[in-house]
């Protein structure tokens, strides 16, 4: 019997998807961000070159499942707060482009994606695109799992990367704070970030779910509420 096109590229889609996990576990669990904090560092008084080093860490930071605020440092350490925050902002969207469209092309083949996207699609549903996005990225959880639990729930580009600016600015914010106080880069300081920054950013997170998640607590025992939800953001 002939292969039907649509098995076929599911097949390609199942084998991509074993090829990028297996290549980004291994790179992520081998490679070190010191060779290229070293980098960094040298190049930090040539802007050009500098440039072109921040421009090697966005692209390479999904696949060694860096966290977005690492680069970030980076950034501040080389432009300052001022100039750095924009660009490091920038950065977290741009470095996101990537694993949301792989993903949403990989669709729900991964063995439990189609249980995350059930669960992201009701979390969204509940808090809107953009609120749910802002809430996941404000919170302590890696960024490339929020960017693939948007993806595969079908947030639309457009919300997940307002949800994603909005989310990331206090991290970002933060960062290149830390980066511009440096003296020298170092994987040590380039990651140092503190508990008080994490417990501020989860309460916040917490402060943008509590109107949405009361409209649905009250939906469910019939108590009065407003008549606006987070739900109705257009995806």
């Amino acid at each position: 019997m002939a292969l039907r096109l649509g098995d076929v590229h599911r097949g390609l889609r199942t084998v991509t998807l074993a090829l990028v996990v297996a290549g980004v576990s291994l790179a992520a669990l081998l490679h070190s961000p010191e060779p290229l904090l070293d980098a960094a560092e040298r190049a930090a008084s040539d802007p050009l070159l500098f440039a072109g080093v921040i421009a090697v860490l966005y692209a390479v930071r999904p696949a060694l499942l860096w966290p977005p605020t690492l680069v970030a440092v980076v950034v501040g350490y080389g432009y300052g707060v001022v100039l750095g925050f924009p660009i490091a902002l920038a950065g977290a969207v741009a470095t996101s482009i990537l694993p949301f469209y792989v993903t949403r092309w990989l669709g729900t083949d991964a063995p439990g994606a189609d249980r995350v996207s059930a669960i992201g699609e009701q979390y969204l549903a509940t808090a809107g695109p953009v609120r749910g996005v802002t809430a996941a990225r404000l919170a302590p959880i890696p960024a490339d799992a929020v960017t693939v639990g948007a993806a595969l729930a079908d947030v639309r580009f457009r919300s997940f990367a307002l949800g994603v600016i909005l989310g990331e600015i206090p991290w970002t914010i933060a960062a290149v704070a830390v980066g511009a106080s440096l003296a020298t880069l170092s994987t040590e300081g380039a990651t140092a970030g503190g508990f008080r920054l994490i417990a501020l950013t989860t309460i916040a997170a917490i402060a943008v779910l509590v109107g949405p998640a009361y409209r649905r607590y009250g939906e469910r025992i019939g108590l009065p509420v407003g008549a606006g939800s987070g739900g109705g953001e257009s995806r």
